[in-house]
C-alpha cells in the first residue's frame, strides 16, 4: 500500500495545471473527475478557477493506474473497483503535494469534485485517518486545516456510499450542486446528505440544477444528457464561488 509521498509522486506527473503566469502563492482548487474519467468540461472549470486568479491541478486518478476508459466504465462506474473511500487517498496525497508547492498558498485550498470525484472527497472528509484506511497507510498525515471550500458537483450518494450521513470532520463552506433528474439520487436524498453537512457547522449552498447526471460533460450517454445552459450557469457558480472563498488579489 502506497504512502502519501508515493501516491503523490504517482499522481503528480499526470495532473495538469492552471494558472495565472507567475511564481506567487495563490489559492489553489484540485480538481477530482467523475468515474468516466477526464472529460471536456474540467479544463473549462480550471480555465475559470485561472480566471478567479487561482491554480487549479486536474488530477488524473486513473492514468496513473493505467487504466482505460473502458475498463473504468465496466469496473469503477459499476463499484467493482477503486470505491470512493478507497480513492480518498488521491485526495489526500494531492492536497498534500500540492500544499508543499511554492507557488500554492497552503492556507487557502479548495476540493472540487464531480460524482466519483465528489463521492471521494466526502469519504476523505468523514473518515478517521486510521493507518492504512483510505487506500494509503498513513491518512493521517495530510494536514487539512488549509481546506477553506469544497465543491461537490452531482456527488455519488448511493447504495455504496455508507458513509454519506457520517459527520465531517472538518467544516469548509460548501456548494453542493444536485440534478432535478439525477438517476443515481433522489433530491431528497442529497438534501439529506447536504443536512448532515450544514449540521457539522459547515455553511452549505445547494443548487438543484433542472438536468441529468453530468449535464455540463458535453457527452449524451444513457439517461445523462448534456444541457449547455446549465454548464454555462456551473461554471458561473464555480467561478463565484472560488472568488468568494479567497478574493482575486
Amino acid at each position: 500500500m502506497d504512502d502519501l509521498n508515493q501516491r503523490w509522486a504517482r499522481l503528480e506527473p499526470h495532473m495538469v495545471v492552471t494558472g495565472p503566469d507567475d511564481d506567487r502563492p495563490r489559492p489553489a482548487v484540485l480538481l477530482f473527475h467523475g468515474c468516466g474519467g477526464l472529460r471536456d468540461h474540467l479544463p473549462r472549470y480550471a480555465q475559470a478557477a485561472a480566471e478567479a486568479g487561482w491554480r487549479a491541478f486536474v488530477v488524473d486518478s486513473y492514468a496513473p493506474r493505467g487504466w482505460g476508459r473502458a475498463f473504468t466504465l465496466t469496473a469503477v462506474c459499476t463499484g467493482l473497483a477503486l470505491r470512493g473511500y478507497e480513492r480518498a487517498g488521491d485526495v489526500l496525497a494531492a492536497i498534500r503535494g500540492v500544499s508543499a508547492r511554492p507557488d500554492v498558498d497552503a492556507d487557502r485550498l479548495a476540493l472540487a469534485g464531480w460524482s466519483h470525484g465528489g463521492w471521494s472527497i466526502m469519504e476523505m472528509m468523514s473518515a478517521d485517518p486510521a493507518p492504512n484506511a483510505l487506500g494509503v497507510s498513513d491518512p493521517g498525515a495530510a494536514d487539512l486545516s488549509g481546506v477553506k471550500a469544497v465543491w461537490l458537483a452531482y456527488p455519488y450518494v448511493g447504495p455504496f456510499a455508507f458513509n454519506k450521513l457520517k459527520p465531517w470532520r472538518r467544516c469548509p463552506k460548501v456548494l453542493a450542486v444536485t440534478c432535478r433528474r439525477d438517476h443515481l439520487t433522489t433530491v431528497r436524498n442529497a438534501e439529506q446528505v447536504n443536512a448532515m453537512i450544514r449540521n457539522c457547522g459547515a455553511e452549505v449552498e445547494s443548487w438543484i440544477a433542472e438536468g441529468t447526471h453530468a449535464f455540463d460533460e458535453p457527452t449524451n450517454n444513457g439517461p445523462m444528457r448534456h444541457d449547455p445552459a446549465l454548464a454555462e450557469e456551473a461554471l458561473r457558480r464555480f467561478r463565484a464561488f472560488l472568488e468568494d472563498a479567497a478574493p482575486h488579489g
